[in-house]
């Protein structure tokens, strides 16, 4: 009796967990792979609702946070309250995943400094420097645990991207960081939600627009040139 009550319990936990997963990939990869703001917003309300189902599962608290901090770029750059409210969410939803979890992983340290570049972004001219040293700590931490994670690489291409040439930033410093990432990416798998993935489409988008650029100037140049 006790051997079948044990094994159903196993078989109920392993389920449950399975359904977890399904749920929160599905959800998590029509969020992921559109930019229409109104799809966005709403899958971003179902990550939402299953952080509040498995509300003792980390993964989906994580991708909440993520979700939130995504979002928050498409709002209009006049609401910056609506921004900063948003990004409260998501720092209060990667709050609950590292207490859940038990320990700050690399991937949380990556989360982190993805919510610092979020916070900045709402208002640079007065949050850079703030922003911008929790940004970069977040990521040497993330580094030390895990160097091999792609999403370092991705998050320092974005940041040096959206820098002015004259700081040091521009398309071309990027493509560095977004080219180090891509063989990193290639290594990981989509299978299991507590064994975070995301970034790689991104990652290539950016690695083609860098790269456009560059050839842009290029011809540009050579027009000059002659």
């Amino acid at each position: 009796y006790i051997l079948l009550t044990a094994t159903a319990a196993l078989v109920y936990v392993q389920v449950c967990a399975q359904d977890m997963n399904d749920a929160l990939k599905k959800t998590f990869q029509a969020f992921d792979t559109t930019r229409d703001v109104s799809v966005k917003t709403a899958q971003a309300n179902k990550l939402t609702l299953i952080a509040k189902k498995w509300k003792d599962e980390w993964a989906p608290h994580y991708y909440n946070a993520y979700a939130k901090a995504s979002l928050s770029y498409m709002l209009p750059e006049n609401e910056m309250d609506k921004k900063d409210a948003m990004l409260d969410e998501a720092d209060a939803s990667l709050d609950e995943a590292v207490t859940l979890l038990g320990k700050e992983t690399d991937d949380i340290y990556v989360m982190k400094a993805m919510l610092a570049q979020s916070r900045m972004a709402v208002d640079g001219r007065n949050r850079w420097q703030k922003y911008g040293k929790l940004f970069d700590e977040n990521l040497q931490k993330a580094k030390e645990l895990n160097a091999e994670n792609p999403r370092i690489y991705y998050l320092k291409g974005t940041s040096v991207f959206f820098t002015p040439k004259m700081f040091g930033g521009g398309a071309e410093k990027a493509l560095e960081y977004f080219e180090k990432a891509q063989p990193l990416f290639a290594k990981e798998n989509d299978g299991d939600m507590t064994d975070p993935y995301w970034g790689a489409e991104a990652n290539e988008y950016f690695i083609q627009m860098c790269k456009n650029e560059k050839e842009g100037g290029r011809a540009e140049a050579t027009e000059t040139k002659e």
